[in-house]
C-alpha cells in the first residue's frame, strides 16, 4: 500500500522526504509497527525507539501499578522537543493510539500506557535553578524526588508531590496538591511557563501573556492541548522541616478521628500539612497519618494531639523536605495492581470520617478473599485560603470560592482474575461516601483528576469551564490528535 496524501504532506513538512524513497513506503500507515520505523528514521540521534527485545523497553512501559502496564509496539524515548513535533506529525498522520509516560504513577489503564506507542518522556530531565528571577525549568519526564534533591542545595523548592516516584507531567497537569498548597497553592498555581509541543506540529512557550487561553486550559486540562515537555516553576525558600509518618493500629481510629477534627477546626497556620488514611493492610486494620509543617520545629499544640495517641511506627522529626516525602511508604503496594477513585467535600465532619472507616472495614471484609492486599480512605484538609494564592484561572479548580478537600480512595490486589470486582467496588464506594457528603452538605464541587477512575465525566473536574476549554481544544488540535492518546478527553 502506498503512502497517503496526508501522510506524504505531513512527513514533506517535516523534512523527512528521504523516508518517502525507503522500503517502509510501501507498507500501511496504519500499522503500529510501521509507525515505529517511520519514527525510529525521522528522529535524531539523541532520541530512541525501544522495541520489545530491547531491555529499555520494559522500562518504559513499567508503571506503580500492574494492572495500568500494557504492551507498547514500541516505546519511544524523544530526547528534544524538535523529536516530539516530528513523532506528533507522524501519528496524525497514521492515527496510531499513543501515550505519554512521565512517572508512570497514573493507576488508570491506558491513560500513560498504550499498545500503540508510547512517548517515554525520561530524557527530558533537565533541572535549571535562576535564583535571580526565584524559579526553575524542570523537564516534564522527571520525578518530584528528582527535583527536590537537584534544588536542596540551594535551599529552595517547589509545589510539587507528597509521594516518591510521581511524574512532573501528569501531576502538573492535572492540578496538583502539595504539603505547601495552604501556603502558595496548587502546583498549577505556580507554573510561570510550559514548553508545549502542539498537536499541530508547533513548538511554543506557553505564558499567561502570551495566550492566555492555552495557559488556562493546560493548568489542570490534563493531555488534551499537546505534550508539555518542560515547565518553569516558582521557586520558595525552603529550610529543613518538621514532620513525617505515623501509624497506628486500628483501635486508635477513634482517637486519631478525634484529633482530626480538631487540627481542622483549630488549625489555621498554612505552614502546615495533613494526610490521614483509615485502611487494611493484610486484613489487619490501620490508621497512617503523614505530618508536616514547613519549619525545623512545630510550634506547640498544632500536633500534640496526633503525638499522644500510641503509635505502632513513630517517625517524625526535623529533616530535609526530601528525606520528609521519603518518610511516606508509598512504595509499599508498588508493583501490586490498583486502582483510585475519589470524591471532594468541603468540610471534615464526624459523621464523614466514620463513614470513611465503615468503607474500609466493610470492603477489605468483602475483598480479602479475593487477593486484597490493602485498601485505603485518605481525607486531606486544606485551609480555604489555599485556592486563593493563585493570580489567574485555571482549568483546575473550576470553583475557588470555598476550599473542596479530595478524598484518595486506594485499593490494591494481587490477582488480575479480581480486577472488575475491585474497580466495581470502588465505583460502589466513592458512591456510597458520595451520599454521605450529600446528606450533609458537604459534597465538593469538583473532583481531583490525578485521583479519579477511569470514565469519570470531564464535567465532575472542570464544571463551568468545560465549554471553554472545549472551544480552546478545538482551536489548538483541530484534528483530535491527542484524542488518540488516553487520559479524560474533553
Amino acid at each position: 500500500m502506498f503512502l497517503t496524501y496526508s501522510l506524504f504532506m505531513n512527513l514533506l513538512a517535516a523534512g523527512l522526504t528521504f523516508l518517502l524513497y525507503s522500503p517502509l513506503s510501501l507498507a500501511s500507515p496504519t500499522s503500529p509497527k510501521t509507525t515505529c520505523a517511520l519514527i525510529g528514521k525521522a528522529i535524531s540521534s539523541s532520541s530512541t525507539v525501544f522495541y520489545p527485545e530491547d531491555a529499555e523497553y520494559s522500562l518504559g512501559i513499567d508503571h506503580f501499578a500492574l494492572s495500568a502496564i500494557q504492551n507498547s509496539t514500541c516505546s519511544v524515548e524523544p530526547d528534544t522537543a524538535l523529536d516530539v513535533k516530528i513523532i506528533l506529525r507522524i501519528l496524525a498522520s497514521t492515527r496510531i493510539p499513543f501515550a505519554i509516560k512521565s512517572g508512570g504513577h497514573n493507576l488508570n489503564l491506558g491513560f500513560s500506557s498504550t499498545s500503540g506507542i508510547l512517548l517515554y518522556m525520561t530524557r527530558f530531565n533537565q533541572i535549571t535553578y535562576h535564583a535571580h528571577t526565584n524559579t526553575v525549568d524542570i523537564g516534564s519526564g522527571l520525578t518530584w524526588d528528582q527535583v527536590y534533591a537537584a534544588l536542596e542545595p540551594y535551599n529552595v523548592s517547589v509545589v510539587g508531590a507528597r509521594a516518591t516516584g510521581v511524574g512532573v507531567g501528569g501531576f502538573l497537569l492535572g492540578g496538583g496538591y502539595s504539603y505547601k498548597t495552604n501556603q502558595y497553592g496548587l502546583a498549577v498555581d505556580s507554573i510561570v511557563a510550559m514548553e508545549v509541543v502542539l498537536p499541530t506540529g508547533q513548538v511554543k512557550t506557553i505564558t499567561y501573556t502570551s495566550d492566555e487561553d492555552l495557559f488556562f486550559a493546560l493548568r489542570g486540562g490534563g493531555n488534551n492541548f499537546g505534550i508539555v515537555t518542560k515547565f518553569t516553576l516558582r521557586t520558595h525558600p525552603q529550610t529543613a522541616v518538621w514532620g513525617g509518618s505515623i501509624i497506628y493500629p486500628g483501635t486508635q481510629a477513634e482517637a486519631v478521628s478525634t484529633a482530626l477534627l480538631k487540627y481542622t477546626t483549630r488549625v489555621t497556620d498554612p505552614k502546615t500539612g495533613i494526610q490521614c488514611t483509615y485502611a487494611t493492610y493484610g486484613g489487619e486494620s490501620l490508621v497512617m497519618v503523614n505530618l508536616f509543617y514547613d519549619a525545623p520545629r512545630s510550634p506547640t499544640g498544632i500536633f500534640d494531639d496526633f503525638l499522644s495517641i500510641p503509635a505502632a511506627l513513630l517517625d517524625v522529626g526535623t529533616r530535609s523536605y526530601l528525606s520528609l516525602v521519603q518518610s511516606a511508604n508509598t512504595n509499599l503496594t508498588s508493583h501490586t495492581r490498583g486502582v483510585y477513585n475519589t470524591i471532594s467535600h468541603t468540610a471534615v465532619t464526624s459523621s464523614l470520617l466514620t463513614a470513611m472507616r465503615n468503607e474500609t472495614n466493610v470492603y477489605s471484609n468483602a475483598l480479602q478473599s479475593q487477593s486484597l492486599v490493602l485498601n485505603g480512605y485518605v481525607v486531606e484538609p486544606f485551609l480555604p485560603v489555599a485556592y486563593h494564592r493563585g493570580t489567574s484561572a485555571t482549568a483546575y479548580p473550576p470553583d475557588r470560592s470555598q476550599a473542596i478537600h479530595p478524598m484518595n480512595i486506594y485499593y490494591a490486589w494481587s490477582n488480575i482474575t479480581f480486577d472488575d470486582v475491585m474497580f466495581d467496588a470502588a465505583r460502589s464506594s466513592a458512591a456510597s461516601l458520595r451520599g454521605s457528603a450529600v446528606r450533609e452538605h458537604i459534597l465538593g464541587s469538583a473532583k481531583y483528576p490525578n485521583y479519579a477512575i477511569s470514565g469519570t465525566a470531564v464535567e465532575d473536574f472542570y464544571g463551568k469551564n468545560v465549554d471553554r476549554l472545549r472551544a480552546i481544544k478545538r482551536k489548538v488540535d483541530p484534528l483530535n490528535v491527542m484524542g488518540l492518546t488516553g487520559g479524560f478527553k474533553l
